[in-house]
């Protein structure tokens, strides 16, 4: 099942159990609880990311946006450049 575990007893209100043993069923306490408590680390360190984060993003970093994302994206977007074949051949030699 899962290496190297601890055990840990905690207390949970009788209420808490029973809807629990209602949606997992009795005797997967252990798994429903490990995957409630990874996921709640998983948000929690995205939230400590997200925190750290908090004032990368200059705006003066990216002019290019001063009109607003969906600008800038509808000018990439229209960029056509010539197609390759009207390029005109280079003599060699």
């Amino acid at each position: 099942m899962y290496m190297g575990t601890n055990s840990v007893l905690v207390h949970l209100p009788a209420n808490l159990i029973a809807e629990i043993d209602e949606m997992v069923g009795p005797g997967m306490h252990d798994d429903y609880l490990i995957q409630l408590v990874q996921r709640d680390l998983e948000m929690h360190r995205q939230n400590q990311a997200l925190e750290a984060a908090l004032g990368a993003w200059k705006s003066e970093d990216h002019p290019e946006l001063a009109n607003g994302t969906d600008a800038f994206i509808r000018e990439l977007r229209s960029y056509n450049p010539s197609p390759l074949g009207s390029l005109e051949a280079t003599p060699k030699g």
